[in-house]
């Protein structure tokens, strides 16, 4: 008798404004998982509904078919900032890719991406990473870079020293999988440590919680040449 040993299926809301698109990005999961791969299903409802349901692993967003695209964006991200948020928008808009990233979304798809390229960016973002082009994550470094020290004047939160630790990986640009590796910790265990520090610093996404961080003392002293350094490997 064979066993199945495929994870449990990741269930991914499903946001359009027109029907024949919604019924498109449907179709992107409707391929089988491959042996040893959770099967990804679609959900689909209002926006509402997806954002009440306590069972989504993730949520894409198909930004073309949306007015006001970007502040629906960033309002999602308010309401559930710890459910991940997959973008699919036109291709070629630099712009729109780096204005999504900084808004919260942890991965930017063009219309023409295809199961495969899907499934990449699900696993990228999983891994606690951002999923677009290179040149682009070069661009968004060269953006935190050229921020003001004083842009940031909130009162300097408490950090614990693991919490120190977990802020200065994640400014080196290590995903919550190498982070945990590094720290000799549970995968979940650095989820925790980022969901804090985003409370800690106000933060509502990774990119902020990294911009934030840069100047806390103690964290972000140093960190620019760092990002400096990353930007260069990113080219």
């Amino acid at each position: 008798m064979s066993i199945n040993r495929n994870p449990a299926p990741v269930r991914i809301g499903l946001v359009s404004g027109e029907p024949i698109r919604l019924a498109g990005l449907s179709s992107i999961f409707d391929h089988p998982a491959q042996e040893g791969r959770a099967q990804l299903l679609p959900v689909t409802g209002t926006l509402e509904e997806l954002l009440n349901s306590s069972a989504l692993d993730y949520l894409v967003l198909d930004l073309s078919s949306l007015p006001g695209r970007l502040e629906i964006l960033k309002s999602i991200c308010r309401a559930r900032p710890n459910i991940p948020l997959i973008v699919i928008g036109p291709e070629g808009s630099d712009e729109l890719v780096m204005e999504s990233i900084i808004s919260g979304a942890r991965a930017y798809l063009e219309l023409t991406a295809d199961p495969r390229t899907v499934r990449l960016a699900i696993d990228a973002v999983s891994g606690g990473s951002i999923w677009a082009p290179r040149r682009l994550l070069s661009k968004l470094i060269d953006r935190l870079l050229k921020i003001p020290d004083g842009s940031f004047t909130d009162a300097c939160p408490h950090l614990t020293d693991r919490e120190r630790q977990v802020l200065e990986l994640i400014l080196l640009a290590c995903s919550n999988r190498e982070i945990a590796s590094h720290l000799k910790i549970e995968e979940r265990t650095v989820k925790a440590h980022v969901g804090r520090l985003m409370r800690k610093t106000g933060a509502d996404n990774r990119i902020e919680l990294t911009m934030r961080a840069m100047h806390l003392p103690g964290v972000g002293r140093g960190k620019r040449k760092d990002l400096a350094e990353a930007r260069a490997v990113y080219q």
